[in-house]
């Protein structure tokens, strides 16, 4: 029986490729060990090179981290805006175009994964993680999300079609709105089912924030 090399490959591409390697293999230490469990030597198998090479790129852990959860939060958001203005760019039915939204935003992505089993890993041991990195992750991944989702929703109401005070706290009762009560994996999720969990966080939020003349 032949036996099967499980050894990672070495990174090519210089610096340049062998930093994209550590970050890519700190993610995925991170998203699973968490910041407290997690190793140099655990992300020096992952990644293919060694502890003297993460440390030529990172002084310790702490920085490492700081590095990865903004990279991962940043690719995150990106997507995440994009879902925003494909779908919110050009309302014309407010309640049918919040609610293809909500359905794209709740759909599991795959190559989102890492970075949200990494967000979990954060909320659960948010304590032992430095606060440099938690700011980091808030500012460059939900907060400028909410910014985003904030200025659609601002356009709506400057358009008379819908009633918002506070455009940062609107969008996010609107993000904890559509995803109340789903599971935490909900990729077997029927889509009827979906659809329903998504449509009833609309209806709520346009009870609020829905215009009423008179």
């Amino acid at each position: 029986m032949t036996r099967q090399n499980t050894t990672k490959p070495r990174p090519r591409g210089g610096l340049t490729g062998k930093r994209q390697a550590i970050l890519d293999g700190a993610l995925t230490v991170f998203a699973r060990d968490g910041f407290t469990r997690a190793s140099i030597d655990a992300i020096s198998a992952e990644a293919g090179v060694s502890t003297r090479t993460i440390y030529n790129h990172f002084t310790d852990k702490a920085a490492l981290f700081l590095a990865v959860i903004q990279e991962s939060a940043t690719r995150a958001a990106d997507v995440q805006i994009a879902i925003i203005d494909r779908h919110l760019r050009k309302v014309t039915d407010v309640e049918a175009d919040l609610i293809e939204f909500g359905l794209d935003w709740v759909t599991p992505r795959p190559d989102s994964g890492a970075h949200f089993s990494l967000v979990g890993q954060i909320n659960a041991e948010a304590g032992h993680i430095p606060q440099e990195a938690i700011d980091a992750w808030q500012q460059t991944g939900p907060r400028r999300v909410r910014r985003e989702l904030g200025g659609h929703l601002r356009k709506l109401a400057d358009r008379g079609l819908l009633r918002i005070d506070d455009p940062d706290r609107a969008a996010l009762h609107l993000l904890l709105l559509i995803s109340a009560g789903l599971p935490a994996h909900h990729a077997a999720l029927p889509t009827d089912e979906l659809t329903k969990t998504v449509a009833a966080g609309i209806h709520t939020f346009l009870h609020g924030h829905l215009r009423r003349d008179g």
